[in-house]
């Protein structure tokens, strides 16, 4: 590497460093409580924030109803697939987002696979505590199932608490030993509610999103106080991984939780599973809501992993 390289490469960290400080101070999570004023308000940001942010183009939406429970149908207008689908679940600690936010992520994994995005607007915690958002996730996955795509034709998705959801009931479908997705597409997932991972530690300065306070608030909020945060039902990282399909992981070196990330990929091919890690060394905890070039990058490798996933192991 020449010296025209180094200044380049160390002018991108600085500019990264300072973007990440920047997103420290103006977000709307990091430090901000659970009490009610601040969880409304947190609330109203986060639907505000996805109706700007969503990709408006070249996407149909469609609204869909399962059971009660309000869903939207995002896909592409071209390059559409419509044999596949991805079961979005959003993030927000279990305690917040809705169908306006999900819309940013939906509409990027229907652009990026080619696949109608199914995103789930799940009842929240702390109005509504476990088990209510993973009943509600099931009852869309029973839905698409039953009427229109075969399991293996569908994979689950999830950032954050989403990823802890579309673990949790890929492990619900393999305790009960029913057909379980494609495959799983994790941005960042919340796998360990006991907080006890080094990463709390090493990145609380640099991560620009979430605080330790704030994700074990959040906890508490959805499993209640006499619960154990271990139990695999809320921590999918102790649960089952022997039939689990292939899953793909995507973490930003800058967060407290990339050790949920991590230590998820060990603990599958441990147990003879497949999984990818991708771990972008500027990123930060779901850095792909961003419109930003590290977002669309990242968009492209995962479009690439499903791509080769589906050509490898057509069925």
């Amino acid at each position: 590497m020449d010296n025209k390289d180094i200044k380049k490469q160390q002018g991108f960290k600085n500019l990264n460093d300072t973007m990440l400080k920047a997103l420290k101070v103006v977000n709307f999570i990091s430090g901000s409580s659970l009490e009610e004023e601040d969880l409304k308000r947190h609330r109203r940001v986060m639907e505000r924030a996805g109706r700007l942010a969503a990709p408006k183009n070249d996407i149909n939406i469609r609204p869909v109803t399962v059971n009660g429970i309000k869903c939207e149908a995002v896909s592409p207008e071209l390059a559409h697939n419509p044999n596949y689908a991805v079961l979005y679940a959003h993030g927000g600690g279990y305690v917040t987002g809705k169908l306006d936010y999900a819309r940013i992520l939906a509409s990027k994994f229907a652009l990026a696979t080619g696949f109608t995005t199914y995103s789930i607007n799940y009842r929240l915690a702390p109005e509504h505590p476990y088990p209510a958002a993973l009943n509600d996730c099931m009852a869309v996955w029973d839905h698409l199932v039953e009427k229109t795509y075969a399991p293996d034709h569908i994979f689950i998705a999830g950032d954050s608490a989403g990823g802890n959801l579309a673990l949790c009931l890929t492990q619900k479908l393999l305790s009960e030993n029913r057909p379980v997705p494609r495959g799983l597409l994790l941005f960042s997932p919340w796998t360990d509610m006991t907080g006890t991972a080094t990463s709390y530690e090493i990145y609380k300065e640099k991560d620009p999103i979430l605080t330790k306070d704030y994700v074990l608030g959040a906890a508490k909020a959805y499993i209640g106080d006499n619960k154990d945060p271990k139990d695999p039902a809320f921590s999918p990282l102790f649960g089952q991984f022997n039939g689990l399909p292939p899953v793909f992981i995507m973490a930003g070196r800058n967060e407290i939780l990339l050790d949920d990330s991590v230590r998820l990929k060990d603990r599958i091919t441990e147990e003879g599973g497949r999984a990818v890690l991708d771990i972008d060394e500027n990123g930060w905890h779901v850095y792909q809501q961003m419109p930003l070039p590290l977002a669309a990058q990242a968009m492209k490798r995962l479009a690439a992993y499903v791509t080769q996933e589906i050509r490898e192991n057509n069925l």
